[in-house]
C-alpha cells in the first residue's frame, strides 16, 4: 500500500469515533399510556348489586339502635342513637362510604382518559375516581376526592408513589379478574381507590355515623362466574379515628347488565 493510502486509511479509522459520537442521541422512552389504555379490567358498562349478605342492613331501613357489626366508640354509638325514622332517607345514607353497599345499580363510564365516573340510581349520586397526584380541593363533599390507581398482578400500582402498598396487591379479591389484551400480552389486575375530603356521613340508613375524617379505600375486581356473567366486587374499608375503633370492611357484588333498560334513578333527601 502506497504511503499516501496509508495515511487516507489512518484518517478514516481514526474518524469513525468522533462519527459515532455525532450521531443524535436515542429519543426520551415513550410516555406511559394513560389509565384508560392501561386498564388491566373494564368496569364500564351497567351493573346491578346482588344482595347476598347483610339483608337486614341493606334492603331496608334497621330500627334506630341497630348498628350491630359495625365496630362504633361510645361517640359513635351516640350519634348513631339520635337518628330517628324522620331522617330516613337523606343523603348521609348515600355519601362515598355506604353508597356501594346500597341495593342499587351502577353505570360506570369514562369520563376522560384519566377518571372514571361512578353514577348510582340510589340517591342519584355521582363519584369521580381519578388518576392523579393532586392534593384534594378545599371544600369537602359527600363524595369526597377519590384517586384511583391500578394494581397490577405482580407489580407496582400506577398512580401511588412506591406502588401498592396495603391491601394486599391486585387480583386477590374476589376470585381472578379476566385478562385484558394489550402489548405486551394479557395483562391481571384490579382497581384501588383511596377517597378522604369527605363531609360526615352514615355507614347504614338508620344514621350509623362516620366522619369527616375517615378514609375509604376500595378495591375493585371483575371476574367471570362459571356460567359466563361477568361480576365485579368492590371490598371497602373504612378508617374512621372519631366514631370507629377499628377498621370497619365490607363486600359488595354487582352482576353486569345487558344496558340500562332497568336504569332508575332515585334522589336522596337533603334535609
Amino acid at each position: 500500500m502506497s504511503r499516501r493510502l496509508m495515511v487516507v486509511a489512518g484518517l478514516c479509522l481514526a474518524a469513525v469515533p468522533l462519527v459515532a459520537q455525532q450521531q443524535p442521541p436515542q429519543g426520551a422512552p415513550p410516555a406511559p399510556p394513560a389509565p384508560r389504555a392501561a386498564a388491566p379490567i373494564d368496569l364500564t358498562g351497567y351493573w346491578v348489586s346482588i344482595v347476598n349478605e347483610d339483608w337486614r342492613w341493606r334492603m331496608v331501613t334497621p330500627p334506630k339502635g341497630d348498628y350491630s357489626s359495625v365496630p362504633l366508640n361510645a361517640d359513635g354509638r351516640k350519634v348513631a342513637d339520635g337518628w330517628t325514622p324522620e331522617m330516613d332517607g337523606r343523603c348521609e345514607a348515600y355519601g362515598a362510604a355506604a353508597v356501594m353497599r346500597m341495593p342499587t345499580r351502577v353505570h360506570i363510564t369514562w369520563q376522560d382518559d384519566n377518571t372514571l365516573k361512578v353514577e348510582t340510581d340510589a340517591g342519584t349520586q355521582t363519584r369521580m375516581l381519578r388518576f392523579t397526584t393532586d392534593p384534594p380541593p378545599a371544600q369537602r363533599s359527600l363524595q369526597g376526592f377519590s384517586v384511583a390507581a391500578w394494581e397490577m398482578a405482580g407489580g407496582r400500582g400506577a398512580g401511588f408513589p412506591g406502588g401498592p402498598g396495603g391491601g394486599g396487591g391486585g387480583g386477590g379479591r374476589g376470585g381472578p379478574p379476566p385478562p385484558a389484551g394489550g402489548r405486551g400480552g394479557p395483562r391481571f389486575g384490579s382497581l384501588r381507590v383511596v377517597t378522604t375530603n369527605l363531609t360526615e356521613g352514615w355507614l347504614r340508613k338508620n344514621g350509623v355515623p362516620y366522619s369527616e375524617n375517615a378514609t375509604v379505600t376500595e378495591y375493585f375486581d371483575r371476574f367471570k362466574s362459571t356460567n359466563g356473567d361477568e361480576w365485579f366486587m368492590v371490598t371497602t374499608l373504612v378508617n374512621d379515628p372519631k366514631y370507629l375503633q377499628q377498621e370497619f370492611i365490607t363486600s359488595s357484588h354487582f352482576k353486569k347488565e345487558a344496558d340500562g333498560a332497568k336504569w332508575k334513578p332515585s334522589a336522596c333527601r337533603t334535609t
